[in-house]
């Protein structure tokens, strides 16, 4: 990989990567191959971050707990000793490759404000322009549910996307994304690439380890996301880290441009958006994460084990899945919006606003296409939104169900439910102001 353009590459651990399940010893030879990897990353000129689970766990060998306590003061608690010990012996064992490290803790509630977002990422990018590798776990002392990203899969997704990685690699137990869960049932067969999340027919229904918080299903939300503001993401076993290279190597002598399949357009790495107050519109990421490219199946390579008539890529190259990034980054301002935020209501839209915010990226929601509104919001705060479609009596609305972007809006609930349906020339009159109606957020 020497000598090939430098990549950012996000590397994420489960706890079961990292502490045995039963006894919650620390897997001192797995975190040592992890080590020595994200070493000779940095050395080959490549930017790594690490996102790292493990504190409950490691935190339940340190008080000798068996089991993780349910009560939400206990885990924190637990979290907060394991954090401690699980730093020292990161930072332990990169220092015998003289490796800087650096600890970051997030809440999504540390991300929700736009200027802390920004300072995040200046941050993030700081430290790797300084070759520290930033290890960044969710900071579990203090995150209660409503501040949580839920799991480290979904943060590792939102790290990527913060820091425009190239490559997410999700590091679990298994080789590669399965049919079937391939300990029950032998017939299983691996999934090599995927392009269309959506359309996957798989089983995730297997839970993750007893000391972790996630599982397969976790890691397909974290690859919706990641691939959303185009990073490509792999799953693929933790135990040999060193099948990075081998991956990465595979996908650059193939693809030079990361995600990228022969046949199939390079994505654009331009981001739809930047910080411009006014320009933000088009909100169809959700709708764009369910949408295949056209012409194109939705798992291209499905196999069992290696033999002389499988393709190449699975006898030249380590098993994994690889997910490929969508045709259009979702980047910057966008992405913050719709998953830096936590909505704090929703609007109801009809189909003919969701079309014309849809046709190009910089439309605006205007309060003639609001139908209903729901929850109490206040100005620039984050709203889901949904569309909504005629009902069988007059004035009746029916949600539609589907959440189809995320906003900003510049009015509150209050103020969006006396002047929904209304044109904007009547704001003024409503009101007693006229302000800007305009929904910003993708």
């Amino acid at each position: 990989m020497k000598g090939s353009r430098a990549l950012t590459i996000v590397i994420k651990l489960g706890t079961s990567s990292i502490c045995d399940e039963k006894t919650h010893e620390p897997l001192i030879s797995n975190l040592s191959l992890i080590v020595e990897t994200c070493v000779r990353l940095r050395r080959d000129g490549h930017r790594v971050i690490l996102v790292s689970s493990g504190a409950i766990g490691i935190g339940l060998r340190r008080l000798d707990i068996e089991h993780k306590p349910k009560q939400l003061s206990a885990k924190q608690a637990i979290a907060a000793v394991g954090q401690c010990r699980l730093i020292a012996l990161w930072d332990e064992l990169f220092k015998q490759l003289r490796q800087p490290v650096a600890q970051i803790l997030l809440t999504r509630n540390d991300i929700a404000d736009r200027t802390q977002y920004l300072n995040a990422v200046n941050t993030f990018d700081e430290l790797l322009h300084m070759g520290v590798i930033p290890i960044v776990n969710e900071n579990d002392t203090l995150a209660v549910s409503e501040i949580k990203f839920g799991d480290n899969d979904t943060l590792s997704a939102i790290t990527a996307g913060m820091v425009h990685a190239d490559y997410l690699f999700l590091m679990t137990d298994v080789d590669c994304l399965y049919t079937n869960n391939p300990r029950t049932h032998p017939d299983a067969k691996p999934i090599l690439v995927v392009e269309d999340i959506s359309a996957l027919n798989v089983d995730v229904s297997t839970a993750g380890s007893s000391v972790g918080t996630g599982g397969m299903a976790t890691k397909l939300i974290a690859a919706r996301l990641a691939t959303s503001a185009g990073v490509t993401t792999i799953i693929t076993r933790s135990s040999t880290p060193s099948n990075i290279f081998h991956i990465v190597k595979y996908i650059q002598s193939s693809h030079p441009t990361p995600g990228t399949t022969p046949g199939t357009t390079t994505p654009s790495r331009n981001p739809i958006s930047t910080d411009d107050p006014i320009a933000t519109s088009s909100i169809i990421a959700a709708t764009k994460l369910h949408t295949p490219r056209p012409g194109t199946p939705s798992i291209l390579s499905q196999h069992h084990a290696p033999s002389p008539a499988l393709p190449k890529e699975i006898l030249v190259c380590p098993l994994h899945t690889r997910f490929l990034p969508q045709g259009r980054a979702i980047r910057d301002r966008h992405f913050w919006i719709l998953h830096g935020l936590k909505p704090h209501g929703t609007v109801y839209i009809d189909e003919g606003a969701y079309r014309a915010v849809t046709r190009h990226d910089k439309a605006g929601l205007l309060p003639v296409g609001v139908v209903a509104v729901e929850g109490i919001f206040a100005q620039q705060e984050p709203v889901s939104l949904v569309i909504a479609k005629k009902g069988t009596a007059p004035d009746q609305w029916e949600s539609m169900g589907a959440e189809v972007g995320r906003a900003l809006v510049n009015y509150s609930s209050v103020e969006i439910a006396r002047i929904k349906g209304k044109k904007s020339s009547e704001i003024a009159q409503i009101l007693g102001y006229a302000g800007m109606f305009n929904a910003r957020g993708q």
